[in-house]
């Protein structure tokens, strides 16, 4: 069997150009606000690149650049000043924020109109009600690369055994949620999972999000599934790796998708695509 490669750059630029026709079809230009808190430098990297993939597409995006010292009440304060703001289609604090702040408060205070990376509790609710939300862009760009195997092969994702590692409100309890609106069957893993090969080798569909380079191995899989590499760490040398040791899945997954090039590219598209579709709904 020869493992074929999903490339989130290829499907994200063809999502873009569809994304960019929408946006010139809109009587206004969507607007989506960044807050980003403090000055790590991986935030500020991917706050730029979130703006140059958004104004390559027609979306206006605004990076609001707030101190270290920024306390939670005045973050509060700022979120519910965006909130009201017709002109604000789309609201989005990237994290992590710093450790002063209450992130659960700060994410919670975002409309769940204007939510567009889908991260608050009224979000992630309507999710699993199965009531009209934005979801989280991760999920939704696994969801992609999904229905891109789906499409290649004919073979319809109902039915299909999916195995989730990672239980977290921004990846795992969301992505189950949709996964299971498309008639999947959903197994969730995590750290304090036991036995982890006996449910990876029962797995239609494995997808990790743990942030182990290297931790699934070929002989953790079921001959022909489809591998979702979700995961991301950065070695001392700085490079970045995936959860999956790419060489020993080779033959035994059907498709798997790399480590950069895969979900991440597709991650930010996401996000641009909810904000556009907010955008819409604003018409």
């Amino acid at each position: 069997m020869q493992t074929q490669i999903i490339s989130g750059n290829e499907i994200a630029k063809q999502i873009l150009q569809d994304l960019k026709i929408a946006v010139s079809k809109l009587t206004v230009k969507p607007l989506l606000k960044i807050i980003l808190v403090g000055n790590d430098p991986a935030s500020q990297m991917y706050v730029k690149m979130k703006r140059k993939r958004g104004e390559e597409i027609g979306i206006v995006v605004d990076i609001i650049n707030l101190n270290e010292a920024t306390t939670t009440a005045e973050l509060l304060s700022l979120i519910s000043e965006l909130n009201l703001d017709p002109k604000v289609t789309g609201l989005f604090v990237q994290l992590p924020l710093p450790s002063s702040i209450k992130e659960e408060e700060i994410i919670a205070a975002i409309a769940p109109e204007k939510d567009v990376d889908g991260m608050s509790p009224v979000s992630l609710g309507n999710l699993w009600h199965n009531n009209k939300s934005f979801a989280s862009a991760t999920p939704l760009a696994i969801i992609t690369c999904l229905d891109y195997c789906s499409k290649l092969t004919g073979i319809s994702l109902s039915g299909k055994h999916a195995v989730i590692i990672n239980r977290s409100n921004i990846i795992g309890k969301p992505l189950g949620a949709l996964l299971l609106q498309k008639d999947l069957t959903v197994t969730y893993c995590h750290s304090k999972t036991t036995n982890l090969e006996f449910f990876t080798k029962a797995a239609d569909i494995l997808i990790s999000a743990t942030g182990k380079a290297g931790m699934i191995k070929g002989n953790m899989l079921k001959p022909g599934a489809i591998v979702i590499d979700a995961g991301t760490s950065v070695s001392a040398d700085g490079n970045v790796h995936g959860d999956v040791d790419w060489e020993s899945v080779q033959g035994i997954a059907s498709f798997v998708t790399p480590v950069p090039g895969g979900v991440g590219p597709l991650t930010i598209t996401m996000l641009l695509k909810n904000t556009v579709v907010a955008g819409a709904r604003n018409e």
